[in-house]
């Protein structure tokens, strides 16, 4: 009998999509592999239903996360950093994983060398220096709301090299304190590992071909909330609808806009806030709840409206449907600015859209076909991956036990 691999998930809780991925990928894994998770506890959400159990690990709060992003500052300082380190090892240490596969844990780049443990990195592959987009939008920072993105752009143009090889020097100086190489810029950073796995799919996502071995693309990883439909989902009339999301990221202050501009158009919408804002319905063709099933409500939805984020994006792609992106932060930007390559989206700008910008988004995914086509491909695309699977059998090839 071929014994059980340990593989041991850590998931940095800033944001609602770094815990769920590696919730999907140890649900998947656990028939095969003795899994665990360790993440701090501020998305407990993502493992609701599932049967597996959190190892506490510490995270900054999300809101400090966000307030840096917004600010456009290093997401990390290098002593928050060397805490996680010795978090990380004693982990390791306890656990003793045959491979750990980390979201966004940045320290992991450290620790997992320090503690002998193969590194699987999940990531976007947006981020991969290979990608073969290497443009970077501007994202809404301080730079952008202080000038406007017409005037801060060229300048962001200009400092974007300086201020990804700054964001890397907290995590470098720790590289160099224990005999690591240092990156360039925080794209390596990013998605340092033995094993770097995009959740993405190379047709939207491309990269060079000179892209190292190691990088392997697993497919997008897609969770939806283990919550039960609302006891409205069966009054929404017939007629035009949208599924608004803005996830535990978003913009929730431009739900009222939302609202008024799809009521305006016609549109039935059904919302699901992530307990962000206590917003009502506006109208009786307006529904809102906490949380729902997001594969559930893309599925039913003509379209989805979101922020922009690969965690929800994908999941309406998955169901072939397009997306209205609202971003902020660069992640979203990146995202979005494929799918709208693809033709299966729009990209707005959160920061400074207007009802009038809205409404003709609205009005070209109501009038325009070639948006559910596009996604309708995009999803094709997508079945041709099983994340799970993929991950499972990278494991298996390479892992001993």
């Amino acid at each position: 009998m071929t014994a059980r691999r340990r593989v041991l998930f850590v998931a940095e809780a800033v944001s609602l999509a770094h815990v769920a991925r590696p919730v999907v990928l140890a649900q998947a894994l656990a028939p095969e592999c003795d899994v665990s998770i360790a993440s701090a506890g501020a998305f407990d959400l993502c493992l609701r239903g599932t049967g597996l159990s959190r190892i506490g690990l510490d995270s900054i709060p999300p809101a400090l996360f966000l307030e840096r992003l917004a600010e456009g500052a290093p997401l990390y300082t290098q002593a928050e950093l060397a805490r996680y380190i010795e978090q990380d090892v004693d982990l390791l240490q306890r656990e003793k994983p045959d491979v750990v596969v980390g979201d966004f844990r940045l320290s992991l780049s450290v620790s997992a060398r320090v503690a002998g443990i193969p590194y699987m990195a999940l990531c976007n592959a947006h981020w991969s220096p290979w990608s073969v987009h290497r443009r970077f939008p501007l994202p809404d920072i301080t730079l952008t709301r202080l000038l406007g993105p017409a005037l801060a752009t060229p300048i962001f143009r200009m400092a974007q090299p300086i201020a990804f090889r700054l964001h890397a020097r907290p995590l470098n100086a720790l590289r160099r304190k224990h005999g690591l190489s240092t990156f360039s810029d925080v794209r390596y950073a990013y998605t340092d590992g033995d094993f770097t796995l995009y959740a993405d799919t190379p047709s939207l996502v491309p990269v060079s071909a000179d892209c190292p071995l190691n990088h392997h693309f697993i497919g997008p990883i897609v969770w939806s909330p283990d919550t039960p439909l609302p006891e409205w989902w069966t009054q929404i009339p017939v007629g035009p609808l949208a599924y608004v999301t803005l996830g535990s990221t978003g913009r929730v202050d431009l739900l009222p806009a939302l609202f008024e501009v799809l009521e305006q158009q016609g549109v039935r919408c059904m919302t699901a806030t992530a307990g962000r804002s206590n917003i009502a319905a506006s109208s009786a063709s307006c529904f809102v709840a906490d949380y729902l099933p997001g594969a559930a409500a893309a599925a039913r939805a003509d379209f989805v409206i979101c922020n922009g984020g690969s965690a929800t994006v994908y999941q309406a792609l998955s169901e072939g449907r397009p997306v209205i992106g609202l971003c902020s932060n660069m992640d979203q930007f990146l995202t979005m600015s494929r799918v709208q390559d693809a033709g299966a989206g729009i990209c707005l700008r959160a920061g400074t859209v207007n009802s009038d910008e809205l409404r003709a988004a609205v009005d070209r995914m109501v009038g325009e076909p070639g948006f559910r086509d596009a996604a309708t491909r995009v999803r094709a695309d997508f079945a041709g991956f099983n994340a799970g699977m993929r991950l499972h059998d990278l494991i298996r090839a390479h892992i001993r036990v």
